[in-house]
């Protein structure tokens, strides 16, 4: 049976992954994910490229080291071209809001399995997510409620939680607004033979 690990310490891929009934060895890359988007960013790299770019790098460096299907996933919020981080705190998770707000936006998830440190399957969603206009207040209200837990995503939200408040329309998959589409993954992995058909 092959080995199949995570190249990411996210807690909610890990738990995508575990609740799908796939078994992975969750192992955090050594990457430098900030140093890597500075110099995609300043190459004038596309949002959606730079999300596959750090996909790749996570799987690839752990895969240099173990056996097995190694899967990287990295997520990027695109708001009319402009990449958006996650939050460094919960004035900026006020403000990411502040910009969301009437607008549609697109989360880059992207995915990609590596073995013996090479890519071999790599995919890219992109759900459409409308947010409604959002008053001060409720964005005061909201970012209190929620607290620490919005500097873990990027659009400072969780579509599980209160975050399914904030929008009017989506557009894509659940698992890959989660941050890992794991309908293609399952694909993949069944013509490979690591999930039965």
């Amino acid at each position: 049976m092959t080995n199949i690990i995570l190249a990411s310490g996210s807690a909610s891929r890990r738990a995508l992954l575990s609740g799908a009934g796939i078994d992975a060895e969750c192992i955090k890359p050594n990457v430098d994910e900030d140093a890597a988007k500075s110099a995609l960013r300043r190459e004038d790299v596309s949002v959606r490229d730079q999300a596959m770019h750090l996909a790749e790098l996570k799987a690839i460096k752990v895969s240099n080291n173990r056996p097995g299907f190694v899967i990287g996933g990295d997520q990027m919020l695109s708001l009319e071209g402009e990449a958006f981080d996650k939050p460094v705190d919960l004035d900026a998770a006020a403000d990411h809001l502040r910009k969301l707000s009437s607008k549609t936006h697109t989360l880059e998830t992207a995915i990609a399995i590596a073995e013996n440190g090479t890519v071999i399957w790599r995919h890219l969603a992109r759900p459409k997510l409308t947010v409604r206009a959002l008053s001060e207040a409720f964005i005061a209200d909201y970012v209190e409620r929620c607290g620490e837990a919005l500097l873990s995503t990027v659009g400072a939200y969780q579509l599980e939680g209160l975050g399914s408040q904030l929008f009017t329309k989506i557009e894509g998959d659940y698992f890959s607004i989660l941050g890992l589409p794991l309908l293609p993954l399952h694909d993949y992995l069944r013509t490979r033979g690591v999930l039965h058909s």
